[in-house]
């Protein structure tokens, strides 16, 4: 019988090691405007976003924003977004992303009391339906179309 992995490439997918957070969460390592980063996996996020802190270090061009976020225990948070960025995963790899910026410290807060590093960002479904990602949640590897 053939593997999920070997069905999935055959289709042009790659695979991404996932690593599971002690909080439960999946992180990915993905790379932003050519800077590497950590970010949890959230199928549940509508956006990807990046931490107002990592504005600089990502080479983000920050703009006003009147939508407001929410998610993880917070609401009415203030965001900024940020057009035409490159971002990529592993091999996979799309430019022109947006992505959502907003303060994180909550995020980050939530994983350092559980132990957990802190992370620049979250991917969400936005890029995930893009990359037609399938999430390998026994193995912990996320599939990508190229």
């Amino acid at each position: 019988m053939q593997s999920l992995y070997e069905f999935l490439r055959a289709k042009n997918y790659t695979r991404v090691k996932l690593h599971l957070t002690r909080t439960n969460h999946f992180e990915i390592k993905a790379t932003i405007n050519g800077v590497k980063g950590v970010f949890i996996l959230d199928t549940g996020a509508s956006n990807s976003c990046v931490d107002f802190e990592s504005i600089e270090t990502f080479k983000l061009n920050a703009e006003d924003s009147i939508v407001k976020a929410a998610g993880a225990g917070a609401l009415d948070m203030e965001t900024k977004t940020a057009k035409k960025n490159k971002i990529k995963i592993g091999k996979w790899k799309k430019n022109k992303v947006v992505l959502v910026l907003f303060n994180l410290t909550h995020v980050n807060t939530a994983l350092l009391n559980h132990n957990s590093k802190p992370v620049d960002g979250i991917i969400g479904a936005d890029i995930l339906k893009k990359a037609k990602a399938i999430i390998d949640y026994e193995k912990k590897y996320l599939y990508l179309k190229l």
